[in-house]
């Protein structure tokens, strides 16, 4: 409610601003044509780093060093440290990266981001920017017409650098008719007030921009006509710099628990880097002059030394924030806990802006479902044989467990059911037919959806087969006879072998499980097709009543069923053989 009124005011503000004052107009219409430039910048690099980002990102977090320096990189290619933040949010939600990788990627962006006020400060103000602008828009805009992919690409890029090149143009050539009619220079507050109330603005103004970068290019252009004070400058910069982190904190609202702790990393270092800056403002200051003699920059070139500043004091923030990484890292994890619902279990990986990079998405459904595989699923069938999980999990003989498992565990498998699977089940289906209808995906892809949607069915089914073995068996137990116990007993020594290979299979890097797995199957299968002799010799004995057979025969093809399903669904999700997450070809993503 907050935002749409906010954003209502800020339309009726700027309607008056346009309205009262014309020359405003240039330099609103050079700030929408920059952004709209920013917009397809993004847009054309995306066509050319299809699934390198992904790959990139699972491969240099794992060490700090390596994901600032890709962080940075990244920021300044895609020209958005917004984006790279939100992706990276994203990223952590499903289950892609580490906090402490995304927190290094964080950092990284925040150097990143300074390349566009280079950008601008060494070629947008330097040169008639127009007359570069205007070629990049014509062969630009032919080149995004073109079916091609890598042509649209090309012009985007093209298009995008028009743009923005355009919309400096146009900032600048507003301020210039400003300066005739106002001098902004008036409003100038020196001292450290001057530094809170600039670097205040700062913030407004990237809040409403979305984009430090953007903000970066009107401190620039209003230097370069002194329409605003050197000193103002800087802290205007500072400002920006803590603005960007709300792109960040409203792209965390729909992650989970680990998307926000993510968000208020990037939070605590924007702030922190920005107080840095305040306190130590004059001796930086006086680096950015003394580095500044060293490169070459004019005394008197205030939009250089501000990228310099700008770049530097960045820098220093990271620097600053690199011994205390871990000890961020543990506040973090303490201060935002994971909320546990007593009512109803939630998906953990499923973030919506993962939908954009389509092996992403199928990494996010895959974690989903292996969460509930091995958390819910896991658990409602032993415990719906009136067996321990621990149990299973243990070197313990299989005969022993059932021998000392006689216990009804007075297990309601329907509500297990509605509180840890149904939401979770019907969101993953909602999930992998949301990636399916809204990308357009290569066969390989879109066949894995497939399959991901066919294991978490076969769970579903499985917990209605446990369902009605559990009744069976409450029944055996309470019957007590002693051959229909036993029956059942080695029903349950099956399932418990399954699942015990299942977990050592998920566990353990080890290929044997895997054949024992498709042993198991083929001998369920097996099963499937023919009676068991041990029964048909109890009901020929009259040892069973005939609705005792009757119960057996339906759970003798129910647990068989059940068991080639549980290692169908262990095969899909666990076998690494197949797994599109290890290679490198992830050409079919956006980014």
């Amino acid at each position: 409610m907050f935002r749409k009124l906010f954003f209502v005011l800020f339309l009726i503000l700027l309607a008056v601003l346009l309205y009262f004052n014309p020359n405003f107009k240039t330099i609103g219409a050079g700030v929408a044509i920059l952004l709209f430039g920013m917009i397809m910048l993004e847009e054309g690099f995306k066509v050319f780093t299809k699934g390198f980002l992904k790959n990139i990102l699972k491969k240099v977090t794992n060490k700090l060093y390596k994901s600032i320096t890709v962080g940075a990189i990244v920021t300044a290619i895609l020209n958005s440290s917004s984006l790279v933040s939100v992706i990276t949010i994203s990223f952590i939600s499903a289950g892609l990266i580490s906090l402490s990788g995304g927190i290094g990627l964080i950092f990284g962006a925040n150097i990143g981001s300074t390349a566009t006020a280079w950008l601008i400060a060494a070629f947008g103000l330097k040169i008639n920017i127009a007359t570069l602008a205007m070629p990049m828009l014509v062969f630009g805009l032919i080149f995004s017409f073109q079916k091609k992919e890598a042509l649209k690409g090309l012009g985007n890029v093209l298009a995008g650098l028009g743009f923005f090149f355009l919309g400096i143009h146009f900032m600048k050539e507003g301020f210039d008719v400003f300066s005739y009619n106002i001098d902004l220079t008036q409003y100038a507050i020196k001292g450290f007030l001057g530094i809170l109330v600039y670097a205040g603005l700062g913030i407004v103004i990237t809040t409403i921009l979305q984009s430090s970068g953007a903000t970066m290019a009107l401190i620039l252009t209003a230097l370069s006509v002194e329409q605003i004070t050197y000193e103002n400058a800087l802290a205007l910069a500072i400002g920006a710099n803590i603005g960007t982190t709300i792109t960040a904190v409203l792209g965390s609202i729909s992650a989970n628990v680990a998307g926000r702790r993510l968000a208020t990393a990037h939070v605590i270092f924007n702030i922190v880097t920005a107080i840095v800056a305040i306190i130590f403002l004059p001796p930086i200051t006086n680096l950015v002059n003394y580095l500044a003699i060293i490169f070459g920059i004019s005394e008197s070139d205030f939009t250089l030394k501000l990228s310099l500043f700008h770049t530097l004091f960045n820098v220093f923030g990271v620097l600053i924030m690199l011994p205390f990484i871990k000890k961020l890292e543990n506040f973090l994890v303490k201060f935002l806990k994971e909320k546990v619902s007593k009512d109803i279990d939630e998906p953990k990986f499923l973030n919506e802006a993962v939908l954009e990079f389509p092996s992403a998405t199928i990494h996010a459904l895959t974690e989903e479902s292996k969460y509930l595989y091995k958390n819910a699923v896991f658990e409602i069938v032993a415990h719906g044989l009136n067996i321990h999980r621990d149990d299973i999990k243990s070197s313990k003989k299989v005969g022993k467990i059932v021998k000392n498992s006689n216990n009804d565990l007075n297990v309601n498998v329907t509500d297990l059911y509605l509180k840890k699977v149904k939401t979770i089940y019907g969101e993953i289906l909602k999930y992998a037919s949301t990636a399916q209808k809204n990308q357009k995906l290569p066969e390989k892809l879109s066949t894995r959806i497939d399959d991901i949607k066919i294991a978490n069915r076969k769970m579903v089914e499985t917990i209605k087969d446990v369902r009605e073995l559990n009744k069976n068996i409450t029944l055996a137990l309470n019957i007590k006879n002693k051959y229909l116990i036993k029956e059942y007993n080695n029903f349950r020594k099956k399932v418990i072998k399954v699942l015990r290979i299942i977990y050592l299979f998920r566990t353990q890097d080890d290929e044997k499980y895997g054949l024992k797995l498709a042993e198991l199957k083929n001998e369920a299968k097996e099963n499937i097709k023919h009676s068991n002799k041990s029964m048909d010799k109890l009901i020929r004995d009259d040892l069973i009543t005939t609705e005792m057979a009757s119960s057996l025969f339906n759970d003798y093809a129910n647990v068989n069923d059940m068991i080639k399903k549980l290692i169908e669904v262990a095969e899909i999700l666990y076998d690494d053989k197949d797994s599109l997450f290890e290679n490198n070809n992830f050409s079919e993503d956006i980014l």
